[in-house]
């Protein structure tokens, strides 16, 4: 898999599925509730089933092949 894409955050951490609509991953919040509890995202390679998972700058995550990084703002 490629390396990830750096999405830029505005405070220190951010709930997964707030970064999941920042990162264009996901189009509603609905939609981040669904694929979360279906267990198709992963954080640093782990399945992640918390949408209030806190991340920080360095976290990556990983939806459909899509990988994404937290970048500091």
């Amino acid at each position: 898999m490629s390396e990830p894409i750096d999405v830029p955050i505005d405070d220190d951490a951010i709930r997964l599925g707030q970064f999941l609509k920042l990162a264009n991953l996901i189009d509603s919040g609905s939609e981040a509730k669904t694929v979360i509890a279906s267990g198709l995202v992963r954080v640093n390679d782990e399945v992640e089933l918390r949408r209030g998972r806190q991340l920080h700058a360095g976290d990556v995550v990983v939806l459909a092949g899509h990988k994404v990084r937290v970048a500091a703002g």
